[in-house]
């Protein structure tokens, strides 16, 4: 961690839920990441938007500060899923991230209990998500030009 961790409000809503400017604030952090910094072209905001919980964490201000997307089981996988995990670069280094995957994983634990829990990593977070459990299984693949993994996190 290089910097210390920001005063953080959390919010887990579902898509109608979400004020316009939140909803605005997650697409903008979404696209930076995704598209911009990763330099990877698709379509970010989906269906799947529909199906899900989005966990943020906000700062005092108003400022975005890490985002995930908590997937309902029966839409990606036949288990629950987190995506579109992100810290946005103000945030980065102060260990809003782990703080992010540990919410992430409590909620879907909690909302559907005995169920286990995968995901789609990319590649280069591999240990990353197995620090919060996760499982790597098969191999990796690409996935929007980048190199994924599926991982599993037993219920």
């Amino acid at each position: 961690m290089d910097h210390p961790l920001p005063e953080i409000s959390w919010r887990c809503a579902r898509l109608h839920e979400l004020s316009p400017l939140e909803l605005q604030r997650i697409h903008i952090a979404r696209q930076q990441v995704f598209a911009v910094e990763q330099d990877c072209v698709f379509q970010d905001a989906d269906e799947v938007d529909e199906h899900s919980a989005h966990l943020a964490a906000w700062r005092a201000d108003g400022v975005l500060l890490a985002y995930a997307r908590l997937v309902d089981p029966g839409v990606k996988y036949a288990e629950p899923s987190l995506g579109r995990v992100l810290t946005t670069a103000v945030a980065r280094g102060t260990g809003v991230g782990r703080a992010l995957v540990r919410r992430a994983v409590d909620h879907l634990t909690g909302a559907f209990p005995g169920q286990g829990l995968r995901i789609s990593a990319q590649l280069r977070l591999e240990r990353f998500y197995a620090e919060a459990g996760f499982l790597s299984i098969g191999e990796p693949y690409l996935e929007d030009d980048m190199p994924h993994i599926e991982m599993l996190r037993r219920g």
